[in-house]
């Protein structure tokens, strides 16, 4: 099968808008007061490639931009006292890591709104994968409030199309965090698509704290619960806490010779995934970016601004895993998909 051909076939049925080439500017664009334009940055662990995307793409803009970084270190709980600290900040923008962080900063648009929910500077979120089904925003097409921003998540249907090409299934397994909107919202698809190719999908949630979080106790045993269940791939969803136990699940999905899919780059990256269909952590945060231009440089409102995500998407293979595996990809999926070899897998058991 020809690379065109291929996904031309997975993408079918997808409207998904390419970013567009990078505004120039000959001299820095700075805000009518004739001041750098403030961002504050609240991220969840750290800086990334979004981030850095981010920045870069306005930079590139040829905005004046300084930046203020709070980071929340994986606590969104700090984020209501970044918020008081906003307010002798001023900033003309804020930008959101994630579905928590966003949510955090302006609250579901269908609730009433807690004391340090932002309503009057514009925020620009980057890496939520269903931003509607969190209630962060309305409509992708005309969010109407204060917020816009960037989806990194592939559509789930293309990718269970990409995981079916590799390795045809007839049960999916999936480990998530059932507090989590995006995860809930994935899951959903993910069962109606398995029901309708007469698969089974096999499920497990996180086991929950005394505040109802999840936490990771026993992950491992969950994994094993997934694979004793005949599972044949395990789908690594773009949850925000699923991605701090990589390094749980992972291992224990390769000594029992269960392949995972990352629905995110971190997956495949550093997660332990064999393949991942996903969207370029670098480019999501440039197209936020093209967002937070609109709004500073075009003086537009973020709720008139859509909600979109990239139109093209990377496929990588993690060769390495694919070796511990024996589980090779097919001759005509190396036309177009990236070969990487990241980290130590440890070899496949006899």
């Amino acid at each position: 099968m020809s690379r065109r051909r291929f996904l031309r076939r997975c993408l079918q049925g997808a409207c998904l808008p390419m970013l567009g080439p990078l505004s120039a500017f000959a001299a820095p664009i700075r805000h009518p007061a004739g001041r750098p334009f403030h961002v504050l940055m609240i991220t969840f662990r750290g800086e990334t490639d979004v981030d850095r995307g981010f920045r870069a793409y306005l930079a590139d803009a040829g905005l004046d931009v300084r930046f203020t970084v709070r980071d929340v270190q994986q606590d969104v709980s700090r984020v209501p006292a970044i918020l008081d600290e906003a307010k002798a900040l001023a900033p003309d923008l804020i930008y959101a890591w994630g579905t928590p962080v966003t949510l955090a900063v302006v609250g579901p648009h269908d609730a009433p709104g807690a004391r340090h929910h932002v309503h009057d500077i514009p925020v620009v979120f980057a890496l939520v994968a269903a931003p509607v089904q969190s209630r962060i925003v309305q409509s992708l097409e005309a969010p109407g409030r204060n917020v816009t921003g960037a989806v990194h998540v592939v559509p789930p249907e293309v990718q269970l199309r990409v995981m079916q090409n590799y390795r045809p299934f007839r049960r999916l397994g999936v480990l998530y965090n059932s507090a989590e909107p995006n995860s809930r919202a994935i899951v959903a698809q993910a069962r109606a698509f398995c029901e309708r190719q007469g698969a089974e999908l096999v499920a497990r949630t996180f086991r929950t704290g005394g505040q109802g979080q999840p936490v990771g106790d026993g992950v491992e045993d969950l994994v094993a619960q997934i694979h004793a269940a005949g599972a044949e791939w395990l789908y690594l969803l773009p949850d925000t806490f699923l991605g701090t136990l990589f390094g749980r699940i992972a291992p224990v999905a390769l000594q029992l010779g269960l392949p995972s899919f990352g629905a995110a780059e971190l997956a495949v990256r550093s997660g332990g995934a064999l393949l991942g269909l996903v969207s370029r952590y670098y480019s999501v945060g440039q197209l936020a970016g093209a967002k937070a231009v609109d709004i500073l440089a075009g003086g537009k409102p973020a709720g008139a601004l859509p909600v979109e995500t990239l139109k093209r998407f990377s496929l990588l293979v993690n060769m390495r895993v694919a070796h511990s595996l024996r589980l090779y990809p097919p001759i005509d999926m190396l036309n177009y998909a990236e070969v990487i070899a990241v980290g130590d897998a440890p070899a496949f058991p006899s």
